[in-house]
């Protein structure tokens, strides 16, 4: 009988913990391991390019408050703080912009927010580039398998539910646990971290970007919770209370052979993923049409994308720039009439925009059957313009550039990385940085890695 079995822990906590005590760098093919490398790389880019956003400042005062032995960096500075803060701090930045990855499933959300609190973790306890690897292949595969086979996002319950056991998983892993250890740990990640999902309702405060940081931060802490003999429920799925009754009993089938990692979409846009298609689209039908002969502008898409981006007064008036950013008939107006959407999209000037607003009253939004029976697949919609004239113009988008099904290549991820980190690191140190990350295998220690980010 082996430890987990001896300690009385319920059976999906069994297999999770078995899963992750079966899991090795050396299963892992070369696909997958450039697939990890080049999302931690589109990681890096996310969170530097966010570094002077005013949410990343807040940010840093929660790292500077606290300190601590074995420390973690903050990155893109020399800021040494505790695990937990810099799993929370580098998750913000990671996030704030939106335009990191995204897993799209009967559940949905943004696998990267795990990477934050997995090299918070690494960086402590020195841990090589193959362990954390490892470690993210690792934490990707639970918080998408969860994604692909559990609804939760409609029943009121928000993605760091998941995101926290896919990241304490992987810590687990980074810091060597034993098979109890592990099973502490998820226990004391779960149980106390169920997150709601009004966290993306309405008018979307800060917190929409720092959700997902959060949950990295609860895993790092119940990970050193475990680590110090600290023990958790051990029937936190199955057992009254636990989170089977909570969400209804479902089945949830581990990812056997296929690492799904390769399967996340990357973002081009700093928008919700739910209106990268429409603004493709539009950015496609602008070069047919002068802004000041549109009469009016149907966007259809499946009924996520509506749910999130569309089904919500706010969303056609938005204040902040979490609801602009989640807001179709902004996004799409920010397209048509500037030809591009940045983080530049999203001021307060652009925002109280007389022509924006005057364009946004002309856009529609509804969800459509076809375009619905394509999602999660696929991540479709139609933009249809008709001018003052009476011409229509229609654009489709299945697959946006990023989608596992139209990928980034290679040299798409690095410019990306140039692109958002220019600001922050000169050309030489990018290019440091690029040649370190596409051999984070020969990396010994990961802490080498997170020193080259600071400015």
């Amino acid at each position: 009988m082996d430890q987990a079995q001896a300690a009385g822990w319920d059976k999906t906590t069994e297999a999770l913990v078995g899963f992750a005590q079966r899991s090795t760098y050396a299963a892992l093919s070369p696909a997958v391991v450039h697939a990890v490398k080049l999302r931690v790389i589109d990681c890096f880019a996310s969170a530097l390019g966010a570094y002077e956003n005013s949410i990343s400042e807040l940010a840093r005062k929660v790292a500077l408050r606290n300190h601590g032995d074995n420390p973690a960096t903050v990155w893109g500075s020399n800021i040494q703080t505790t695990p937990e803060a810099a799993a929370f701090t580098n998750g913000v930045m990671t996030r704030v912009l939106d335009i990191s990855d995204t897993y799209l499933g009967k559940s949905r959300g943004h696998p990267s927010d795990m990477i934050s609190g997995i090299l918070a973790a690494a960086e402590s306890v020195r841990a090589d580039g193959k362990a954390v690897i490892n470690a993210i292949t690792l934490a990707y595969d639970v918080y998408c398998s969860f994604c692909e086979a559990i609804d939760v996002n409609s029943k009121g319950w928000d993605q760091p539910l998941y995101s926290v056991m896919g990241c304490v998983l992987g810590i687990a892993h980074v810091m060597k646990f034993s098979r109890d250890q592990t099973a502490n740990a998820l226990a004391l990640a779960l149980a106390p971290n169920m997150s709601l999902a009004q966290a993306r309702r309405g008018s979307l405060s800060n917190w929409k970007g720092c959700a997902g940081a959060n949950a990295s931060r609860n895993a790092v802490f119940a990970a050193l919770l475990a680590q110090d003999g600290f023990t958790g429920p051990t029937a936190v799925f199955e057992g009254h209370g636990g989170l089977w009754e909570v969400i209804g009993r479902h089945d949830w089938p581990l990812p056997a052979g296929e690492h799904l990692i390769t399967q996340t979409h990357l973002k081009c846009l700093p928008i919700c993923y739910h209106g990268q298609s429409a603004v493709f689209a539009a950015l496609d039908l602008r070069k047919e049409v002068a802004v000041s002969d549109i009469g009016e502008v149907m966007v259809d898409g499946y009924k996520a994308a509506h749910m999130m981006m569309g089904n919500d007064a706010t969303r056609w008036a938005p204040t902040t720039r979490e609801t602009a950013d989640h807001s179709m008939p902004y996004v799409v107006a920010a397209a048509l009439l500037d030809g591009a959407v940045t983080d530049a999209s999203f001021t307060p000037a652009k925002m109280t925009d007389p022509a924006m607003a005057a364009l946004m009253a002309k856009i529609k939004m509804q969800s459509d059957d076809r375009l619905d029976s394509l999602y999660p697949e696929g991540a479709p919609a139609r933009v249809s313009i008709r001018t003052k004239a009476g011409k229509s113009l229609t654009k489709e988008v299945i697959y946006p550039r990023g989608h596992a099904k139209n990928p980034l290549s290679e040299a798409d991820v690095l410019a990306k990385f140039h692109d958002m980190t220019a600001a922050r690191l000169n050309a030489t140190r990018r290019a440091e940085v690029i040649d370190t990350l596409l051999k984070l295998d020969e990396v010994s220690d990961i802490s080498s890695v997170i020193r080259q980010l600071a400015a």
